[in-house]
């Protein structure tokens, strides 16, 4: 019991004149973002990705704290974040970057659009081999996909262009096309080819820490692959529907 003495001398109990509650504080005050902020740091199960652990992260955020509350990710997590965001911005300026050049080299806006339809196929086949062989949506399958944006336009590229000039010499568009297909098999599955086994150590991970790199090069190889096969049948097929009739040479 504590006492306290009062101004006529006598002592008087310290719970006659203030209420003592004991309660306990962390030996530091931890800020982030010069908010008073705590960390909650937890380990991934099995066969989960960060970004699964971060979207259940925000679910559970949204269902428990309330609008006083803010969260914010560090470390790793940030990272993750932030790289997804710019890689994302990469791949839609890559693909604007592409249709305008080639925009500006064929002198059209519709053969562009036919040579562009190969980067769905490449995407659709990145993303079936990535799920077949068990790998995530990483940093660096994503920066194999936004490779085959260059790789797979260019043989949409050997056809569409060698069509041109077959049609500028008098051909219809359907002989143009079909010629153009069959003559430019052998340069395109040559560079291909020689393409997929360029990357194919990185698939089979080859060297010190290249296990990290396996997702971008079966994304490549298998975007490659698949692209390839369907070009020689969509190109041509889209190549009858929105070309000119007329003859025109690209400056290519």
């Amino acid at each position: 019991m504590l006492y306290v003495r009062s101004d006529n001398g006598q002592l008087i109990q310290l719970d006659n004149l203030v209420t003592i509650i004991e309660k306990s504080t962390p030996p530091q005050l931890y800020r982030f973002n010069r908010f008073v902020s705590a960390t909650v740091s937890a380990g991934l199960a099995p066969g989960y990705t960060i970004g699964d652990g971060l979207d259940e992260m925000d679910r559970i955020a949204a269902e428990v704290l309330d609008e006083t509350f803010t969260t914010d990710v560090a470390g790793l997590s940030k990272e993750f974040r932030e790289s997804s965001n710019s890689l994302i911005f990469a791949f839609i300026f890559a693909l604007i970057l592409i249709y305008l050049v080639l925009s500006a080299q064929f002198e059209s806006f519709t053969d562009p659009l036919t040579i562009m339809l190969t980067v769905p196929l490449a995407l659709f086949g990145a993303l079936a081999s990535l799920w077949l062989f068990d790998f995530t949506l990483n940093i660096f399958s994503q920066i194999g996909i936004i490779m085959l944006i260059g790789l797979v336009t260019k043989n949409g590229i050997l056809i569409v262009e060698f069509a041109n000039q077959r049609k500028a010499q008098g051909l219809s568009v359907e002989e143009a096309i079909k010629d153009a297909a069959s003559s430019r098999f052998r340069p395109i599955l040559m560079t291909s080819l020689s393409t997929i086994l360029g990357i194919l150590p990185i698939a089979l991970a080859l060297g010190a820490g290249a296990e990290s790199r396996v997702p971008m090069g079966v994304a490549v190889i298998g975007g490659l692959a698949f692209s390839t096969l369907l070009t020689l049948f969509i190109i041509p097929a889209v190549y009858t529907f929105l070309t000119s009739k007329k003859g025109r040479l690209a400056r290519v």
